[in-house]
């Protein structure tokens, strides 16, 4: 149950991330509360993964999951550059994540 509450943490990260893109700044009301409800949500989740999960796993997917669907989510939505180097940053980024996923004993 911790590992899917993580998944949902990191995906909850994602979106407020997104919110927080939207908000320009905390200048827009509503993407800034979409931002605050999100991050509540996120931060929730993963500190109840947290009770199980060792700190450096869970944290280090938690982040993982949000940097790489971030970068999804710039490239998908928001129209930013899709280069080589970016390509490559998420696969070893998304590595990582496995590699941990697959050294944790829970």
């Amino acid at each position: 149950m911790a590992w899917i509450l993580l998944l949902i943490a990191g995906i909850l990260e994602i979106v407020w991330a997104a919110f927080m893109k939207q908000s320009d700044g905390f200048t827009r009301l509503w993407p800034t509360v979409g931002t605050l409800v999100f991050m509540i949500g996120s931060f929730g989740l993963l500190s109840i993964s947290m009770r199980t999960l060792p700190l450096g796993t869970a944290y280090t997917i938690w982040t993982g999951i949000g940097a790489v669907g971030a970068f999804t989510v710039g490239i998908a939505v928001l129209g930013e550059a899709i280069t080589p180097m970016r390509i490559i940053a998420a696969i070893l980024i998304i590595s990582g994540i496995v590699l941990m996923k697959l050294s944790s004993a829970n």
